[in-house]
């Protein structure tokens, strides 16, 4: 809500602005003269509606904008305490004023959502109009900014998320906001977001019929809405790229010290992206302020963007926040336990022997860990040197194959486990080159050409943590399981009170949540970290699900791979999944009943499900053999000597 902001506290340029001889230019100028000139007789501290006989108490003054100025208002028979927008009759005297407000008091009262600022009631008396809101206690993102300079990534994915999630309901209604900016996100006494200020908002219309006004805040105003090609949902994401570059900067990013020059580089999207920003917020802002509106993202797929999947986002925010940057830690009724187990067991020196002392003696199972971890970092290295020299793939690919893969590979776990749906020699080599072969036998004999769904496992979410712990998953039956640097895994099955733990392939130990034994307290606290983690903060992947398996599980990561483009899992029963990292797309290659599926995974999270066999008579689409192609060309390297 316009004037829930302060405007002396908005940086330089930021106020809403209307162009010269655009309607509403006048009120501007309007209120300077009346500013300039005798004080409007004094308001009222008790105020009553005439309609209900309501009376309410007039507070403080929270913000101030063109037409009016927004105060604490407390209803006297409820104690219940409101932000009410007060306008003055004589300030939307003329037909299009009064229009102005009517427009914004029936597009705000219909929306209700708890990321959009609830709209109460609204009354008027011969002197004002009232309109009662939602009270927000810790005033707007604007505030905040001003108090902290900049704010941590984690918070900035925090808050975008529940804007994106307000904003996708307005655009839902068919309603663009218009004026996108921090001044106008507020936040209520327990850290929610609410975005508000309803002024500018208008119905979409057609790219043909839209209006030419240029209105807005020049620093969030988009190229096309300068160039007087009207405002649309991709001006609403453009401003969201400014919110979100002015969060981690403190300034947004056009700002200059004339107007002109930032209008410049808003028509040239010419900005700067510091080193200090991380390359998935970068690669996330670039791409919500393209210059052409058609290549910003949909609201639907930011959320899926590498700067919240692989990013921490806490569930809430500490009041403290508004003044002072957070420390985020694991939250975990064990986590002293937690910080030294998980040190000593995946790589930390210092805590090792107070670990081991809190043991009181290292078992011969504890010995084979830590030999195998060990033993594993020297796997791992060679690994990674071979895969630095690989400079071209195999020959005989299509062109568009040959880009260069840098591979990190991780995952050592080699034999196959008594499942009777594992393959009958399942190392990671043999999966590998199994898979290999039917892929590649495919793309070589399959024509060109356009050509549905079982009971599929798959990976739903994951979470890269191999910097400390491990390669974290969820599968579409919500089992959870962690491949860890030491190379054993385990899986918590759905029921979320069973673990099974793999050392070795093929030798499984299982127990429950509530009786751990206390040499697997530190990886069992991982485990239920990451699946707790995945659970709360990453979206499932696509619109496949599979039943819940509360007993043995078929499938566990063998191995995973990474290159600049995709991540590459192995499984124990030879299914294969590649996730493209760009457009969020996925394959995902299993047998069942004994034949070859192949399952792809669209942008739009829509999942189609073939036979090996017919796509090689009937072909497939153009998009998904390039990354057959692609998902061949990775194997290939994974097991290039």
């Amino acid at each position: 809500m316009e004037l829930l902001r302060n405007i002396s506290q908005q940086p330089t340029n930021s106020n809403r602005m209307y162009e010269p001889n655009q309607p509403g230019s006048c009120e501007l100028r309007r209120k300077r003269t009346e500013d300039h000139g005798h004080a409007p007789a004094e308001m009222s501290k008790i105020i009553t509606d005439p309609a209900t006989g309501k009376c309410y108490c007039r507070g403080k003054v929270l913000g101030k904008g063109g037409f009016a100025k927004c105060y604490e208002m407390t209803d006297l028979s409820t104690s219940k305490v409101y932000a009410a927008k007060i306008i003055p009759h004589t300030r939307v005297s003329k037909p299009h004023q009064r229009e102005k407000i009517d427009r914004e008091i029936e597009l705000h009262r219909v929306l209700h959502h708890k990321h959009i600022v609830h709209f109460y009631h609204h009354f008027e008396d011969k002197d004002n109009i009232y309109i009662l809101l939602e009270y927000c206690s810790r005033r707007s993102l604007a505030h905040i900014l001003k108090a902290r300079k900049v704010l941590t990534e984690p918070e900035v994915r925090y808050y975008l998320r529940q804007i994106v999630s307000g904003l996708k309901y307005l655009h839902e209604q068919e309603i663009l906001h218009r004026d996108l900016k921090l001044g106008n996100f507020f936040v209520s006494e327990t850290m929610e977001l609410k975005v508000g200020d309803f002024g500018l908002a208008a119905k979409l219309e057609p790219a043909g019929n839209r209006r030419k006004t240029i209105c807005g805040t020049p620093n969030y105003l988009s190229p096309e809405v300068l160039n007087k090609q009207g405002h649309g949902c991709e001006s609403d994401v453009w401003a969201l790229g400014c919110v979100m570059y002015t969060m981690l900067l403190g300034r947004p990013p056009f700002e200059t010290t004339n107007l002109k020059e930032t209008y410049r580089c808003i028509r040239e999207a010419r900005y700067s992206l510091p080193s200090s920003l991380s390359p998935q917020a970068k690669q996330l802002i670039s791409s919500l302020l393209a210059k052409t509106p058609e290549d910003r993202p949909h609201l639907d797929h930011i959320l899926r963007h590498d700067f919240f999947s692989q990013g921490f986002v806490p569930e809430r925010l500490p009041a403290s926040c508004c003044h002072s940057a957070p420390e985020f830690h694991v939250s975990s009724p064990a986590k002293s336990f937690f910080k030294k187990a998980a040190a000593a067991l995946f790589g930390g020196k210092r805590d090792k022997v107070k670990y081991y002392e809190t043991l009181n003696k290292l078992t011969k199972e504890e010995e084979e860990i830590y030999k195998l971890r060990h033993d594993l970092k020297k796997t791992v290295i060679s690994q990674q040197q071979q895969n630095k020299q690989m400079t071209e793939v195999r020959k005989g690919l299509p062109p568009t194959t040959r880009d260069t893969i840098r591979l990190i590979v991780r995952g050592s776990l080699g034999s196959c486990s008594s499942s009777s749906e594992c393959l009958e020699d399942s190392t990671t080599g043999s999966v590998a080159e199994t898979i290999t072969s039917v892929l590649r036998g495919c793309l070589e004999n399959m024509p060109k050409g356009e050509p549905n769904c079982s009971n599929l496992q798959w990976v739903t979410k994951w979470v890269d943590y191999s910097n400390k712990y491990g390669f974290g998953y969820q599968l579409s039956d919500h089992i959870v399981g962690v491949l860890f640097n030491n190379g054993t895994h385990m899986s918590l099955l759905a029921d979320k009170k069973t673990v099974h733990y793999y050392a070795e392939l093929g030798q499984c130990s299982v127990f429950s949540t509530s009786d751990v034994p206390e040499h697997f307290v530190g990886q069992v606290t991982v485990l239920k970290y990451f699946a707790h983690y995945m659970e709360e903060n990453l979206m499932d992947g696509g619109d496949l699900v599979s039943q819940p398996d509360t007993h043995m599980p078929r499938l566990y990561l063998l191995q995973w791979l990474k290159s600049d483009r995709a991540l590459m899992m192995l499984f124990n029963d030879g299914t294969f999944q590649v996730n493209f990292y760009h457009d969020h797309t996925k394959i995902i290659l299993c047998t069942q009943r004994e034949e070859y599926m192949l399952t792809y995974i669209n942008e739009e999270r829509v999942s189609s499900t073939f036979r090996l066999s017919s796509l090689l008579t009937s072909g497939c689409p153009a998009d998904l053999r390039q990354r057959m192609e692609y998902s061949l060309n990775m194997l290939l390297q994974r097991l290039e000597p």
